[in-house]
């Protein structure tokens, strides 16, 4: 089982949750750095435990910061290191000028297909903007934490990889979980998004890679897929789509 994108480097604890991972089935998780002063945690954490790869890039929220795209490039030289991310827009916080948010964006959607690694998309309040620029990318592409119907018709059309967080078990979620059938099994990813959103059965606490398996869970459900078979399906296509051991 794997957690294709969780946020450890704000974990206090974090090589208890990655061992707390282990006991719950989880083996490989994917933890993000949103900027330059979070890559070197994130690679720590992925030198320092098997099963453990860094996702870098710099955030939306952080596209008016000091990160550069120069240093994002060598610290995505590490063989740790699988992809560009998480990027893209977020016009609801607006917590970067939307201006300088297309600049990082562009740039890092440059970077990915310069080093040929995949592309984590964070998106919201911004469909159409990032629509716009991921079409015309060649690339893999990961839709994070996937909570915008209106891009499922070109991911689709184009093979995009759609992860679904513990958002998609909520009560009032049967957006998502009907999106969730709509998806090619082989295109189908799963993930935490931790600290961020626990899942329904762990609302109220910190999120951690261990749950995952609640979000599994719930794609199965809603799918009519028999859970085994899902878990391993989101297994293989991880390997595939950000080239892991």
């Amino acid at each position: 089982m794997i957690d294709t994108h969780a946020h450890l480097d704000v974990f206090e604890d974090a090589d208890d949750a990655i061992d707390r991972a282990k006991a719950a089935g989880v083996r490989r998780i994917l933890t993000v750095g949103t900027d330059a002063a979070r890559w070197p945690r994130a690679l720590e954490l992925a030198e320092g435990n098997d099963g453990v790869f860094a996702i870098l890039g710099i955030h939306p929220h952080e596209a008016a910061g000091d990160s550069s795209v120069d240093e994002l490039r060598e610290a995505l030289a590490h063989e740790r290191a699988v992809a560009v991310g998480e990027t893209g827009l977020d016009f609801y916080r607006d917590y970067a000028p939307r201006d300088r948010q297309q600049e990082r964006f562009e740039a890092q959607l440059a970077l990915a297909d310069e080093l040929g690694k995949p592309l984590v998309i964070h998106t919201r309040a911004a469909d159409d903007d990032v629509e716009a620029a991921l079409v015309r990318h060649e690339g893999t592409v990961v839709l994070h934490c996937f909570s915008s119907p209106q891009l499922l018709r070109p991911a689709l059309e184009r093979g995009w990889y759609v992860s679904f967080a513990g958002n998609v078990t909520y009560k009032n979620a049967s957006d998502l979980r009907l999106a969730a059938t709509q998806v090619p099994r082989e295109r189908l990813l799963a993930e935490t998004d931790a600290p961020y959103l626990a899942p329904q059965e762990r609302r109220g606490r910190r999120n951690e890679p261990a749950y995952v398996v609640h979000t599994l869970a719930a794609l199965a459900a809603a799918r009519g897929d028999d859970a085994d078979e899902l878990e391993a399906a989101v297994d293989a296509n991880a390997t595939r789509a950000f080239g892991l051991p």
